[in-house]
């Protein structure tokens, strides 16, 4: 039981903070309980990723893999802070680590879809991740926009990469 919003701060474009809404999908002390499952770290990055992570509710599971746990963040499309198109949020702790090249993300503003979301998702390694934002990053354009969001709705239909 818990609230069904919450907000969090990430860092978007010219590493400016922001509060995303979200839909909660995971136990209301899920960042409590993370310490404990570290070692069951399925990415190969920095970012922590397990395949049944069982902080993850039943209901979220499902909001996940369709992809609705995704809208709340239209408010932030509507209030500027992102675009419907580019790289995802980054969570400030992240940001720290990045070296000059994964800094270049901050160029442009965070999306809800992007390249990583059409190309795999949670199935995509840290590094495919990461050149798929550079890319975007370096060759913007509104044809390319147009593509990943036609690309979107296939992916979201069919729960490709989903978890």
């Amino acid at each position: 039981r818990g609230p069904v919003m919450f907000s969090r701060m990430r860092v978007g474009q010219n590493s400016d903070p922001f509060p995303v809404l979200k839909m909660r999908t995971m136990v209301v002390d899920a960042e409590d309980r993370l310490a404990n499952l570290l070692d069951h770290n399925e990415a190969d990055g920095p970012l922590f990723k397990m395949a049944d992570d069982p902080r993850v509710t039943r209901i979220g599971s499902f909001l996940r893999k369709t992809s609705i746990d995704e809208l709340p963040q239209l408010w932030n499309v509507l209030r500027g802070d992102m675009s419907l198109v580019g790289p995802r949020p980054a969570l400030p702790h992240e940001t720290e680590e990045w070296d000059a090249m994964l800094a270049q993300r901050l160029r442009v503003k965070p999306g809800i879809t992007g390249m990583w979301q059409v190309s795999g998702r949670s199935d995509t390694s840290f590094e495919d991740y990461t050149r798929l934002d550079l890319y975007y990053v370096d060759n913007w354009s509104l044809t390319t926009d147009l593509a990943i969001m036609v690309k979107t709705v296939p992916v979201v239909l069919f729960r490709k990469g989903a978890r």
